[in-house]
């Protein structure tokens, strides 16, 4: 139910004759129907409301005005702001524009296109003086901003021009500066780095294994070890364990082996019956190793490669027997030779490459028996598969062959390769590939060609398989490479024995990097005479021998000798001022107290006194000079008073 509203007659705060005439026009007078007093009880009409609202709000204005002692307040304010005003100001106060003298000989026809694009120009709107020169000027200075905003366009064209793109394939390859690391006089064929970076391990033909420590080498470049942990047998291939603890040693021999960080050995693989005619009954390989790698999600589980046509894989702990078989086999169930194997980045996968050219893959959540990928035809058939590399993604699978040939392929359509990279000579069945680590390009060498000066390392992009770049590397073959992708650098493993390390100043960190800096520390030379020790017991001490002792007793008992260590003079614990100020203000000071006088004499007393002190001290005691004339001293005749007269002089 609406109830209607109470009111109470109209209220106007204007001039007496304007309230008369509004509270007559809002107030008629009443009829005979409604009671005469404060008003009418009962609904009112929306002008009358509106009107009584309209006049609260007047009200209130002058109540706050009369507190607050201003002029205006709420709309009376607002009514009282003149935009038109301040535009002219706005207008006065603007600077002139810049007229082109050019632009105002600018066709008339051309007006209207420019009137159209005035909402487009950002600036001081133009003074009256110059609107009443016409359009042509404000035609003259929007040609001037336009020409200036295309000249600032060339300009910007050909700045981003010169800019350095970070993201071309050029500018990723860390190739700045180069150092050279000698490993020995024969080719390196085996190149390993541990995940940290801090370690690189070398392999070559003359079965020499060299570890190189890049936190505590210096600018000399020299290995800390050496060694040949499979005797008379060339390392083809090593690999760091993911956990950077172990390193896997493939070598020419049928045995492979795990080393320690430091290169002393935990675990020999066993090697297998050679009268047993099926593979898969013999515990080990029968043959020479081509390949090995360790297994990404399982730390203790590795994998090789063997010329007995078998890939095998292992478990750390267990040294008796492999893991698990599995036979590579050619077209027709023929025999043939794995020359490479690999993991994918998930363990799910091990790829081979065959030496009759055909790639093989198997699932290692399935059987060995038969093959999940198999291509026949992947290379020409004779010429080994050197290196088989998936990505770092997973969807790419690399192969290096022998017959000059580096394909990509793409294992989700794995019938066809992706691009064939030709003309890359090889020579060596252990030359490899690797991916950048953001898998945009991919780099392999090549073989020192015969009428050619220097080998290269090919640098290819993999999205638009173009040659990025071509670097000659050395004045032999470039056999390993090498991309670390936590250190940022390349390592590149020749035929001439040498290993090269590129890097960037800016992009790469630490390794090879932070070894140049380091100066090299000459060690100090310890002398050793072989001598024939005597064993003679009862010999005078004169002529008894002193007892062999090692060299590091040696250096201990010299460390406590203080003349022998050039120990430097310990510090005074009391007083103030230290050695030279406790004796005086200057170094002279301290040499005369301590050096110079055995007793101390003070600055203020007099020499003479200090002397005459012991003048009867040295009378009654004589200790020098009188007892050694005691004998042959005359006796001193003084002169007296009692002297005759004749032997007086003469004063006249």
């Amino acid at each position: 139910m609406n109830r209607g509203k109470i009111t109470f007659g109209k209220i106007n705060l204007k001039t007496p004759s304007a309230t008369s005439s509004n509270v007559a026009e809002a107030n008629p007078p009443p009829s005979d129907d409604t009671a005469s007093g404060f008003g009418s009880f009962g609904r009112m009409e929306a002008a009358t409301q509106d009107s009584v609202e309209r006049i609260s709000q007047d009200l209130d204005n002058s109540k706050l005005q009369e507190v607050m002692g201003i002029s205006g307040f709420g709309r009376k304010l607002a009514k009282q702001f003149d935009i038109d005003e301040m535009i002219q100001k706005a207008k006065q106060n603007a600077p002139k524009p810049v007229v082109d003298e050019k632009s105002l000989a600018k066709p008339e026809g051309e007006a209207d296109e420019d009137d159209d694009d005035d909402g487009d120009v950002i600036g001081p709107i133009p003074t009256a003086a110059g609107a009443a020169e016409g359009s042509s000027g404000t035609r003259g200075t929007k040609e001037h901003l336009q020409n200036d905003t295309d000249d600032s366009d060339e300009d910007d064209d050909e700045n981003d021009e010169d800019e350095f793109d970070e993201d071309a394939p050029i500018n990723k390859l860390p190739h700045s500066h180069e150092v050279e690391m000698r490993h020995g006089n024969k080719a390196v064929i085996a190149l390993a780095s541990d995940p940290s970076g801090v370690r690189l391990a070398s392999g070559s033909m003359d079965y020499q294994l060299n570890f190189w420590d890049f936190s505590g080498m210096d600018k000399s470049m020299k290995s800390f070890r050496s060694l040949q942990p499979c005797e008379n047998h060339p390392i083809r291939n090593l690999y760091y364990s993911f956990s950077g603890d172990m390193m896997l040693v493939v070598s020419g021999s049928s045995q492979a082996k795990v080393l320690d960080r430091d290169g002393f050995e935990k675990m020999e693989c066993v090697k297998g019956d050679q009268y047993i005619a099926d593979m898969s009954k013999t515990k080990g390989h029968i043959a020479g190793l081509t390949s090995g790698c360790w297994s990404p999600i399982r730390r203790e589980e590795f994998l090789t490669s063997g010329m007995d046509s078998t890939l095998r894989t292992w478990v750390f702990a267990k040294t008796k027997e492999q893991h698990a078989v599995i036979k590579t086999r050619a077209l027709g169930g023929l025999k043939t030779i794995p020359n490479s194997c690999a993991y994918n980045r998930d363990g799910t996968l091990i790829a081979a490459g065959c030496s009759d050219g055909s790639l093989q893959t198997w699932d290692t959540r399935k059987m060995f028996v038969h093959t999940t990928h198999c291509i026949r035809d992947a290379h020409t058939k004779g010429a080994d598969i050197s290196a088989v590399l998936f990505s770092y993604s997973g969807f790419q699978l690399a192969s290096r062959s022998m017959d000059e040939t580096l394909k990509l392929w793409d294992m989700r359509a794995f019938k066809k390769p992706l691009h064939v990279f030709d003309g890359l000579y090889s020579r060596y069945d252990t030359t490899d590939c690797c991916y950048s680590p953001d898998d945009t390009m991919i780099l392999t060498g090549e073989s020192l060609p015969k009428d050619a000066k220097q080998a290269h390392l090919f640098v290819f992009d993999t999205k638009t398989f173009e040659l990025v770049s071509k670097l000659p590397v050395t004045d032999s073959h470039v056999i390993r490479t090498l991309w670390h992708p936590k250190l940022n650098q390349i390592f590149i493993g020749c035929g001439n024995g040498t290993i090269r390390g590129l890097y960037d100043e800016k992009r790469s960190m630490r390794g090879a990097k932070q070894c140049v800096v380091r100066t090299h520390r000459k060690k100090k030379e310890s002398e050793i005479v072989g001598t024939t020790q005597i064993i003679t017991p009862h010999a005078l001490p004169l002529f008894r021998q002193e007892k062999t002792r090692s060299l590091r007793k040696k250096l201990e008992k010299e460390r406590l000798d203080p003349v022998k260590s050039k120990r430097p003079d310990l510090p005074i614990t009391s007083g103030q001022g230290g050695r030279v100020a406790s004796s005086g203000g200057t170094l002279s000071s301290y040499v005369i107290r301590n050096l110079g006088l055995s007793k101390r004499v003070e600055d203020d007393q007099d020499p003479r006194e200090a002397i005459l002190k012991y003048a009867k001290e040295a009378a009654e005691n004589p200790y020098w000079i009188a007892p050694a004339y005691a004998k042959t001293q005359p006796k001193p005749i003084f002169n007296s008073e009692d002297e005759p007269e004749a032997k007086k002089s003469k004063t006249e």
